[in-house]
């Protein structure tokens, strides 16, 4: 498992998309944070990285669609998933290791927008002015939330022999856990059930958790979330070895 990880992690490193995913996501997040007008920290004058963190599972929306896009069809359209179903090594473990190199790359995107954080830290007034608490649970809420993303984005991948049906796939799914429940609970249709509704989407338990205060029932809807897309994938995978 181990050596398909770093094999993985090296084929995202070794390709160009990599970086570029890394490079749009920091300049995006960058220009709306403080080049573009009502939404940058100087015109809020308010020390937090709202922005940031409204803007970014947007962006990861697409983002690790076209990461995750070439994880299994990629194999298939180049025959090599011939040579990884041989190896001995059970399907689980090499769903795993995709999944968690996915992570891995999100984790390289994240990693330098902590310099925002620094940097919007340091111009609080007095410095440090700002909510930590709530600034690392977002933090943490953006981990998940992507980290469910790769999830959708590798059963995508697993369900199609070409790489740009699972990007539209793959962001269509996203967008439809992200924002469709809460979409639907906001017509207030189902009464007292509205809550269970938006609950159900991603957005929710996003948002609880970018309150800095972290619930276990969100920490354990994001964990069910990723391992019924991972025996997902594991499913169709099994059913469709060569």
């Amino acid at each position: 498992m181990i050596s398909i990880l770093q094999k993985e992690i090296r084929s995202f490193l070794s390709s160009l998309i990599a970086y570029v995913v890394i490079i749009v996501f920091l300049i995006a997040t960058g220009l709306f944070m403080w080049v573009l007008p009502d939404n940058n920290v100087f015109d809020m004058a308010y020390a937090n990285l709202d922005t940031l963190f409204t803007l970014a599972p947007w962006l990861f929306l697409f983002l690790i669609s076209a990461i995750t896009m070439r994880t299994f069809s990629e194999e298939k359209k180049n025959g090599t998933i011939e040579i990884l179903t041989t190896k001995p090594i059970s399907d689980l473990k090499i769903i795993l290791a995709k999944y968690f190199a996915g992570v891995v790359l999100v984790l390289f995107a994240l990693i330098p927008s902590l310099i925002y954080f620094y940097t919007v830290y340091q111009l609080g007034a007095p410095t440090g002015n700002m909510d930590v608490g709530a600034t690392w649970g977002s933090y943490i809420g953006l981990f998940f939330l992507a980290s469910c993303f790769v999830s959708i984005g590798l059963f995508s991948s697993v369900i199609t022999d070409n790489q740009i049906v699972s990007f539209i796939v793959s962001m269509i799914l996203c967008y439809l856990f992200y924002n469709l429940f809460e979409l639907i609970a906001d017509f207030k249709l189902f009464g007292a059930w509205d809550s269970l509704v938006a609950g159900l989407g991603i957005n929710a338990h996003y948002q609880s958790i970018s309150r800095g205060v972290i619930d276990s029932r969100d920490i354990l809807y994001f964990i069910s979330f990723i391992v019924v897309f991972i025996y997902a994938t594991k499913t169709v995978f099994s059913s469709r070895k060569f």
